[in-house]
């Protein structure tokens, strides 16, 4: 029966694996942010430049080198996955102290709390030497005032210090409850670790297929975008790791070799890569991976647990026939530890050393999906399973795409749980019969012959009739035919009357769930293709680029003012005066709309700020965009609107021609949020400009003016 890593070397593989996604993830999201803001650096430059004649050289120079950059980016995706093999056999191979973790914690630091509160000195109050004598009352006046002054600062520092002191003292309690749990924490774990070292030495296979599984998952070596889901079981008295590897789609190689830019048509033109070339790099790539895989499992294997490894890549694809993803073999291979020792890898061609020094397999047409078959599977004469990435471990295991082993063993596992003796039985010579099942029930019980469809159509009736030879042919005192799918009416009326019964996938799911087991039919509900939430952001994102390009009547809004004073400027689309919705509200953290048609830009000509508008795009109910201007909270929060002063919008269109300039209001001391005006819709459908004024003080300034047009803020 397959089963979920739980150990602490899965613990540990898990954090490292979560570490290099987090590592990932935010590489992809730095990257894609950059992007982003080259796009719109380059959109404003092409507007800017169409405009303007003179500056048609640099701009066609910096369009070249974009394009050569696009092109450099593409080599080197190539030349990365063209040296995977050789890169990682580079890489230190995985060692077991790795899953130890270091007892060491952050040393305390309190950071302003450890800098204890300046007393006043005495002698700094004195009154200041005045000419005469320094006689009479008014000099004992001036020292009582002085003397009551350091008494008044001297209290308010020692105050200050006591407090000081007791939130020192609550911190470093803090500190220390957190480090002792800390501490604890990693104690546990090296603990658990060493136990599970303790027993891989004794070559226990639960052990082995955990420590082995867990280093390959959290290696390093494999670079962004590669998959690594992986299953595995050890059969002891071979020696021999049982391994599933997944393995990259064709889609990881770009299908451009390089990007040219068009100067007439102002465009990019991605020229792809050969067909040939192509397909001959991903033959090479997933032969580098089988043999990295490999090198990764014997390299981990210090305690020389293995004699041999049967490896089988797949990939994942979907069906035609259901739209379920299903595994398909590209590669397989069975190889020794003395085989695998005697090539040198960093030197080999990969197709030839797997296909001919290793007598491995691999499909000659990886990219149509031409399958081998898999030499071996995990789980094998009922092994357990041990696997990582895939389907989150904490969902019910998908019935219809299951491994077909691990699906005999799972209702195996489901007899058992019901009491009786069940194996599953060995692929050849079976005669039907997949589990061999025996109920102890004196009087019910005897022998069982049970048979495993995973099917998505109807059983047909010839199944069950054959398992009723089957039965009477062993003399079993029943006969038992599990799906996953359903039987029709013949086959019912069929088993009438006789030692058969018929479990459907609806019946099976039940069973599972009632015994304590976990199985489900289809994918959940909450599955996606990539398994991650789509993200509608980036889709608008991409449209309202490419809009910014194509809308010869979208306007553009220049924005500039005297003054230093740092201003975030914003937009509200609205119905009257209340804004269509939160998204409907563009400002530096939700710089568009979801339909594009208003978003930020970069400033260009000498302007302050800028935002686009397509005013025909603009949704049916919206009758009015508001501009506004806010402090910028980040760069000077304690500032206001004084510097704002002789402001206007240049309206532009996206060529850079101008057609009009606004006048709008000064700020005001104190105001920290102004209205610039609105455009307004008319009658005829046209915009207007009305000048607007009317401003926000405080700290609040912008929450203010956003509640006041219908925004929630808390």
């Amino acid at each position: 029966m397959s089963r979920r890593s739980t150990g602490p070397m899965s613990t540990w593989a898990e954090i490292q694996r979560q570490r290099q996604r987090q590592a990932e993830a935010q590489h992809r999201a730095q990257a894609r942010q950059q992007r982003e803001a080259e796009q719109q650096q380059r959109t404003a430059e092409r507007a800017l430049a169409r405009s303007r004649r003179e500056q048609q050289s640099a701009y066609r120079a910096r369009r070249e080198a974009d394009a050569r950059l696009r092109t450099d980016e593409l080599d080197a995706r190539m030349a990365e996955l063209s040296a995977l093999l050789r890169t990682g056999c580079g890489a230190p191979v995985f060692s077991p102290e790795a899953l130890l973790m270091p007892e060491e914690l952050a040393p305390f630091a309190p950071g302003p709390l450890a800098d204890p509160i300046p007393m006043p000195r005495a002698e700094s109050y004195a009154p200041a030497q005045r000419s005469g004598w320094g006689f009479g009352s008014a000099a004992r006046a001036q020292e009582q005032a002085a003397r009551a002054r350091y008494e008044t600062d001297l209290h308010a520092a020692r105050t200050a210090e006591a407090r000081r002191q007791q939130q020192l003292a609550d911190y470093r309690e803090q500190y220390r409850r957190w480090a002792d749990g800390a501490l604890a924490e990693i104690r546990r774990h090296n603990d658990g670790v060493r136990q599970s070292l303790a027993a891989l030495r004794r070559g226990e296979p639960a052990a082995v297929v955990e420590y082995l599984t867990a280093a390959l998952y959290a290696s390093p070596v494999w670079p962004e975008g590669l998959p690594r889901q992986l299953s595995a079981s050890f059969e002891p008295p071979e020696r021999r790791l049982l391994l599933n590897w997944e393995l990259p789609p064709l889609s990881v190689l770009p299908e451009s070799s390089l990007v040219r830019y068009m100067p007439g048509a102002d465009r990019d033109k991605e020229v792809a890569r050969p067909v040939a070339e192509r397909r001959t790099a991903y033959r090479d790539l997933l032969a580098q991976c089988v043999l990295l895989v490999l090198r990764e499992v014997f390299g981990a294997d210090r305690f020389e647990l293995l004699d041999a490894v049967v490896l089988n890549g797949f990939v994942n694809d979907t069906d035609p026939a259901t739209g379920h993803r299903t595994p398909v073999y590209l590669a397989t291979a069975a190889v020794s530890r003395s085989d695998f020792e005697a090539v040198n890898l960093a030197a080999v061609d990969a197709v030839d050393c797997l296909v001919e020094a290793l007598g491995g397999q691999l499909s000659a047409r990886p990219d149509r999906r031409t399958a081998v078959p898999p030499a071996r599977l995990p789980g094998t004469s009922g092994r357990q399973v041990v696997s990582h990435g895939g389907e989150d471990a904490g969902a019910e295991p998908d019935l219809l795409v299951m491994d077909p082993l691990e699906f005999e063993e799972l209702v195996a596992e489901l007899f058992r749980a019901m009491g009786m003796q069940a194996v599953t039985t060995v692929r050849s010579g079976d005669g039907g019969v997949d589990v061999d099942a025996l109920d102890p029930d004196p009087i019910r019980g005897g022998k069982i012959a049970v048979q495993v469809k995973r099917y998505r159509k109807t059983v047909p009736p010839t199944a069950v009739r054959d398992l009723y030879g089957t039965v009477q042919s062993l003399g079993a005192n029943k006969g038992v035919l599990v799906t996953t799918s359903g039987f029709g009416r013949s086959s019912y009326v069929f088993v009438s009357g006789k030692p058969m019964t018929l479990v459907s996938g609806t019946d099976l799911v039940e069973l599972l769930h009632q015994y304590g087991l976990r199985g489900r039919l289809g994918p959940a509900p909450a599955d996606t293709a990539s398994g991650a939430v789509p993200d509608p952001g980036a889709a608008a994102g991409a449209a309202s680029e490419a809009d910014a390009e194509t809308d010869p009547d979208a306007s553009v809004l220049g924005m500039w003012w005297a003054g230093e004073v740092r201003l975030d400027v914003c937009a509200l689309v609205c119905t009257g005066g209340q804004v269509l919705g939160d998204d409907h509200f563009v400002f530096y953290n939700n710089p568009r709309t979801p339909d594009g048609s208003v978003r930020m830009m970069p400033a260009l000509d000498g302007d302050k700020a800028a935002v686009w508008v397509s005013f025909d795009r603009l949704p049916d109910r919206a009758d009015r965009v508001v501009l506004v201007a806010a402090i910028d909270p980040e760069a000077d929060p304690h500032a206001d609107l004084t510097g704002f002063t002789d402001a206007r919008i240049r309206l532009t269109d996206p060529a850079g021609a101008e057609a009009d300039r606004l006048e709008v209001s000064d700020g005001r001391p104190g105001e920290t949020a102004l209205v610039l005006g609105s455009f307004r819709k008319r009658a005829g459908g046209n915009w207007d400009f009305v000048p607007g004024g009317k401003g926000y003080p405080g700290q609040e300034g912008l929450l203010n003016l956003v509640r006041e047009h219908g925004i929630e803020v808390e």
